[in-house]
């Protein structure tokens, strides 16, 4: 396996462009102002190269921008690609642009991130929401069903677009191939928040993406599964129902005219990196991720999420069973130098990359098992995740709320009202409360709860959940 990522450099132009930047020393006369001095503010700006004036001139006049996204185009199955510095985030709102207009209706599946909400009030888009199926034990979300998208395109026969979020924030994985068939049965696209899937499809052992199932677009975080830069992400999508200028149009009108050329070279080293290693790679990570999961299956009481609808590279753990406190084995986690993505009183998950080998899965695994027996306590039943549980009421569209006059009020006094304010417990960033939707006891409730779990409240003019703005 070649171990210096400058033999990717033949297959990747943006990494090429880095390289020779590097290797050239130049005087630059251009952004970024601290002209690669690294005597002035340390190391933090080490490597930080713009694309124009750096990767290439102020002209774009090589064009690696261009033939780097044709090739991430070409590896995915897609008709276009365009990279993106500003995360799933820009990429998904980026899509919403591309389908949006004012009064437009959509289906989107409650799984979304908050992005995509954001995205909904930029293009003018009503939400019609389907809810995913959710597991009876854990209450952690399945995928949406294909039957409750095509119910509710058949109740909207109006809507232009389908957006879903699929896999899961916590691995789980729904039937995105029925998705499809559904969306294009009323000659809509199906478009997919796939942040968490930029290595599906690239091994036998993996689910296949989305545009391999049938999506029509699919947005994806390189930084999350792949080695990019933190911010690196991908829109990818096939020509015959999105408008490519449309699409292009969108990604202009939301992405900074200042990209980091870091992230974009990152991005396209990635791409190359998973195009020549990435079965081999991806192989070894899922065997070691296997090998932590059997382990931590041992352990009294530990539920593992596993079987063919979980990312076989992510491990998420619900410890209700065990009567440990999430948050206590997170601490320890952190103190023996291994960080997880996310935590609370009941469910525990670790991202796994390519990055990661067996010997620091195992180094997990035991010491989730070590910190699970310190914790040890009476066997509960789970929390339902706040973000899987509420009904939204939808009063008015996401737009007309987020721009309405707003107050604050004691929020005890806001049930019954309409939230100016979009409130989402963090991780997942999935909302509860969206702008426009009634404020509803089981909001309220959810959101108690998801605190007193430990879950950090996000987004909220008030995080303390002492106040919450209405629309007046």
């Amino acid at each position: 396996m070649p171990t210096d990522p400058r033999s990717l450099r033949s297959d990747a132009p943006l990494l090429d462009a880095w390289l020779r930047f590097h290797e050239a020393t130049p005087t630059p006369f251009t952004i970024p102002g601290h002209k690669h001095r690294l005597d002035l503010v340390g190391d933090v700006v080490a490597g930080d190269v713009p694309l124009y004036g750096g990767l290439d001139t102020m002209k774009l006049s090589a064009g690696v921008l261009a033939e780097a996204q044709a090739r991430a185009a070409h590896l995915w199955g897609a008709d276009v690609c365009r990279f993106s510095t500003g995360g799933a985030t820009h990429a998904n709102q980026a899509l919403a642009l591309a389908v949006g207009g004012e009064g437009k209706t959509v289906v989107v599946s409650r799984t979304l991130h908050r992005s995509l909400l954001l995205g909904l009030v930029l293009a003018g888009l009503t939400p019609v929401w389907v809810r995913p199926e959710t597991d009876a034990i854990t209450g952690l979300p399945l995928g949406v069903a294909p039957e409750s998208v095509a119910a509710a395109l058949a109740a909207h026969p109006e809507a232009s677009a389908v957006f879903v979020g699929d896999p899961s924030y916590v691995g789980t994985i729904g039937d995105v191939q029925g998705l499809a068939q559904a969306a294009h049965a009323h000659d809509v696209p199906l478009i997919v928040d796939a942040a968490w899937a930029a290595h599906f499809g690239f091994h036998p052992d993996l689910p296949p993406h989305p545009l391999q199932c049938g999506a029509d677009a699919m947005v994806t975080s390189a930084h999350k599964t792949l080695p990019a830069w933190s911010q690196a992400a991908l829109v990818l999508a096939r020509t015959d129902r999105i408008d490519p200028a449309r699409l292009d149009a969108g990604v202009e009108a939301t992405a900074t005219t200042s990209p980091a050329g870091a992230i974009l070279a990152s991005t396209d080293a990635s791409r190359a990196l998973l195009e020549r290693d990435g079965r081999e790679l991806l192989g070894l990570a899922i065997a070691a991720t296997r090998a932590a999961r059997d382990r931590l299956q041992q352990v009294d009481g530990l539920a593992v999420l596993d079987g063919p609808d979980v990312d076989p590279l992510k491990l998420t753990l619900v410890l209700s069973g065990t009567g440990a406190d999430g948050n206590s084995v997170e601490r320890d986690l952190i103190a023996a130098g291994m960080p997880v993505e996310s935590a609370d009183r009941d469910v525990l998950t670790a991202i796994v990359t390519l990055a990661d080998t067996e010997q620091s899965l195992a180094r997990l695994a035991d010491c989730i098992d070590a910190s699970i027996d310190r914790h040890r306590g009476d066997p509960r039943p789970p929390e339902e995740p706040a973000a899987y549980c509420v009904e939204p009421v939808v009063i008015v569209p996401p737009r007309e709320a987020f721009f309405a006059a707003a107050e604050p009020i004691a929020t005890n006094d806001g049930v019954g009202r309409v939230s100016a304010e979009l409130i989402a417990p963090y991780p997942p960033g999935i909302p509860v409360l969206a702008p426009g939707e009634e404020v509803t006891p089981a909001v309220l409730e959810a959101l108690v709860r998801a605190r007193t779990a430990g879950i950090r409240i996000a987004y909220a003019a008030d995080p303390s959940l002492s106040t919450i703005r209405v629309m007046t």
